[in-house]
Order: C-alpha cells, then sequence, then structure tokens
C-alpha cells in the first residue's frame, strides 16, 4: 500500500492514542515502514532518530537480529495457550531469571499483559493480603502528586497527573495523595544532590496519621516519568521503605518506565539500596517487541493466597494472553542479551555523554534545567528563568519543539513543557550528539 492511500485509511479509520486528532488535520501521522537500529525509517526511506524509544519500550534497537530469531523459534512452537493449569519453558525461564536479578528477595512472578494490567494486579494483591491477614482495615492507596501508573481506574485512581484523570475523577478509588518531589521547582529550597529528601515529610505525615487505612503506597522510583522526567533522591526511597516498615505498609513499586538499565542500574530501586515488597514491570521487558507485563513480589505475600481451595484465597485475576509464550520468550532473550553483552557495565560512556549536555542547552534562555540520570535526560523549557515560570499550555511549546525535531529527523514527543531523551540502550555517543544537535537546534529555531 503506497504511503498515500495508507494515511487516506488512516484518517477515515484509526483513532491514534493520546492525540487531539483534528491535529493530524495539519500534521499527518508519519508512515513507518520498517526499523534498523535507533532510526525509524518512513515510507519515503527518510530517517528518525528514535529518541523516545517508541514510548519508552524499545530497549535494544529496532530489528534486533537475537529478538528476530527468538521470536520465530518461539512461533515455530507454539504462539499461545492457556496459562491457568499449563504452563511452559519461556515463562518458567523468564520466572527464574527475574527472580534472580530483582533486588531483594523477590521470587514469585504474576504475569499481566501491560503496564496498567500489572498496577492493577498489584493493587487487588496488596488488598487481598491485608484481607486474609487480619488487617482488613486497610484498603486504601498512597500515591503523590505527578505521579503515573496507567490509564485503567484504578491505575488512575493512584496517579497523580490531572491531565489524564480530572475527567474521571468521579469514578475513580478513594484514597490519599501526597505532594511528590520536585527538585527543579522544590518547596524547601533544597537541591536534589544533597538534600535529605526534606519533601518526604508530605508523604509522612499521611502515613502516621491514616497508616491503619493504607494497604500500600505505590511510586515511580527515582523518576517521576510522565510528570516530566522528575529526577529525585534515592534518600525519598530510603525514608519510604522504613516508614512502610514500621507501619506495616506494602512498598509497590512501578518500574514499568525505570527497569531494565534506563537509569543506568538494572532496576531504579538500586540506587537506594532498597527493595519493594510488590515490582510491576512492563514496557522494555521483550525489548518493544510484544505486550508483556509481571508482578513481582516475595514469599510472605504469596503464602497469604496459598491454602486449601475451599477458603477460598485464590488470587482470581487473569487475563487471556498471561504468560503468552510469544511474549515470554522475547523476555527471556532480553535477559540473556544484558547478561551476554554486558548491557549495564557498558553504559558508561554514554551516560557520560548524556550528561555532559547540560552546560549547552542551559545556556539557551527558554532552558530552566537540564536534568539526567542513567539513559534519561530532560530539557524543561520555561518562559522566565528567574521564575520557573513555564509555557502556557496553550502555546504548546513542547509540541512545536517534536514538530521542528520531526523535519530534521528525530522523534522527541514531548512531555507538556519537557523535552526528553530516553533513547535504545544500544545508542552509540555518535548518534546521541546527533539527537543532542537536532534537540537543540530545534529548540533554539522554536523558542530562541
Amino acid at each position: 500500500m503506497n504511503a498515500e492511500r495508507l494515511l487516506e485509511l488512516d484518517a477515515l479509520h484509526v483513532w491514534h492514542p493520546c492525540t487531539q486528532m483534528k491535529d493530524h488535520e495539519e500534521l499527518p501521522p508519519v508512515p513507518i515502514e520498517r526499523g534498523e537500529g535507533v532510526y525509524l525509517v518512513d515510507c519515503s526511506g527518510k530517517r528518525y532518530i528514535d529518541g523516545i524509544s517508541s514510548w519508552w519500550v524499545n530497549l535494544l534497537g529496532h530489528n534486533h537480529p537475537r529478538l528476530n530469531q527468538a521470536l520465530a523459534r518461539q512461533a515455530g512452537r507454539i504462539a499461545h495457550h492457556i496459562f491457568a493449569n499449563f504452563t511452559h519453558e519461556p515463562a518458567v525461564r523468564l520466572s527464574a531469571g527475574l527472580a534472580a536479578v530483582t533486588p531483594g528477595r523477590l521470587s514469585r512472578v504474576f504475569f499481566t499483559d501491560n503496564g496498567s494490567s500489572a498496577v492493577e494486579a498489584a493493587l487487588k494483591m496488596s488488598f487481598q493480603y491485608w484481607q486474609q491477614s487480619g488487617l482488613p482495615e486497610k484498603t486504601r492507596f498512597l500515591s503523590v502528586t505527578g505521579s503515573y501508573h496507567g490509564e485503567t481506574l484504578g491505575a488512575l485512581s493512584v496517579g497523580g497527573c490531572d491531565l489524564y484523570r480530572r475527567i474521571y475523577q468521579p469514578i475513580l478509588l478513594k484514597g490519599y495523595q501526597a505532594s511528590g518531589p520536585d527538585c527543579y521547582r522544590c518547596d524547601e529550597g533544597m537541591r536534589r544532590v544533597d538534600c535529605n529528601a526534606e519533601c518526604f515529610r508530605h508523604l509522612e505525615s499521611i502515613v502516621e496519621k491514616h497508616h491503619c487505612a493504607i494497604a500500600a503506597v505505590i511510586l515511580e522510583p527515582m523518576v517521576q516519568c510522565a510528570a516530566g522526567m522528575r529526577i529525585y533522591s534515592p534518600v525519598y526511597l530510603r525514608k519510604l521503605r522504613s516508614l512502610c516498615d514500621r507501619y506495616q505498609i506494602h512498598y509497590i513499586a512501578d518500574e514499568i518506565a525505570v527497569a531494565f538499565g534506563r537509569t543506568g542500574k538494572m532496576f531504579a530501586n538500586e540506587h537506594a539500596g532498597v527493595a519493594p515488597d510488590i515490582l510491576c514491570l512492563s514496557k522494555g521487558i521483550t525489548g518493544g517487541y510484544m505486550p508483556l507485563a509481571v508482578v513481582v513480589t516475595g514469599e510472605e505475600i504469596y503464602r497469604a493466597f496459598y491454602d486449601d481451595y475451599v477458603t477460598l484465597k485464590a488470587f482470581l485475576h487473569s487475563h487471556s494472553y498471561s504468560g503468552n509464550p510469544l511474549a515470554a520468550a522475547l523476555a527471556v532473550e532480553v535477559l540473556e542479551i544484558f547478561r551476554e553483552e554486558e548491557i549495564i557495565p557498558r553504559l558508561g560512556p554514554r551516560i557520560s555523554r548524556l550528561a555532559s549536555y547540560r552546560e549547552r542547552f542551559e545556556s539557551l534562555p527558554c532552558v530552566g534545567e537540564y536534568r539526567h540520570l542513567g539513559m534519561i535526560g530532560a530539557i524543561e523549557l520555561v518562559a522566565r528563568r528567574e521564575t520557573k515560570e513555564g509555557f502556557a499550555w496553550e502555546e504548546r511549546a513542547g509540541y512545536r519543539v517534536f514538530r521542528r525535531a520531526l523535519e530534521r529527523g528525530a522523534l522527541l514527543r514531548p512531555l507538556g513543557n519537557v523535552i526528553y531523551f530516553l533513547p535504545p540502550l544500544t545508542i552509540s555517543t555518535a548518534q546521541l550528539d546527533e539527537l543532542a544537535n537536532i534537540a537543540f537546534e530545534s529548540i533554539r529555531d522554536v523558542l530562541g
């Protein structure tokens, strides 16, 4: 199908996610034909650096030969079968592999099929645990402002991004929400590099007052991604772990976006040296090839559900595609690639290169801060640097930069006023420089 016909049919029938479809009257969707490493290639042959890993899922580059082979091998055996009362080698190998590399003593893996459903399962798991462990009054969840945990109603209920949840507020679960860490606009006047997470007092005060009703605290460790790649101190996580231990509250870590090397470590919790009670993983787990998500927990929580059938303690949560063999086989291969090719140890030069862009971007008057952690870099655009006032949302400053970058050959879909880098881990330093140059020139062109 030629590009013109493809776009004609797209306009007639396709409803794209997170998109005001009327925008396509001025900027039609880009028809992608194939992928090559860090590049997306459209029907005309134009190449775009995938600077955001196609919504943070592509870990190891597009069209990866080892992942292609793993998928083909599994497709030649079986694509899918029921996972209740049945099992298969890829799911078992993946579960054992995750138990071996996740922080703490997490040992039990529950399969879902996307990040939002993993969060739903984690919330239900925590709630049911307390119902079956003698503390049935623990029915509420605590989250923080700026957080993002998915789009289903349960996940939105513990989210803190008003843009996504405001209209659905009347049908969301009731819970507690603390003011989250925002190190660029810190209310305490501190700096993330040497603070003691003084902002944690907001969450701590809610827990001290309502701990008898709180089943779990859910948090994105180290980086609040959808809020604009807000990077905060690991001290915050250490304080959270201690607080949850003190008051018998589960810590649910949503590492859906930040696991598998994104922050420079395999898991973001490693920066603080802590482990959650429940860990949610998705996105990059299959290298960006297929939907898959898991909830990983320990023996204590697992044992609260393990009993004779007549007690009705089983975790009755399911998805038709739970434990999909194709996706599981890909995830097994991803873990093998990380181990055999030493992906994390070899990130050092690229992490250093990302860090080196700070001075250049902060030389632009419209950039308030360039922040960085591991393979994540974020450029916060501001209308007034001295007051840290952002551009009004109606100005769509980030979107205009995105459009200019697209013309220059880079995918940099913004988060409001934040332009960010979250490329495949396999990107070279030369390709990072190309991506940074496009971002710099696009910001300068649009905002001066």
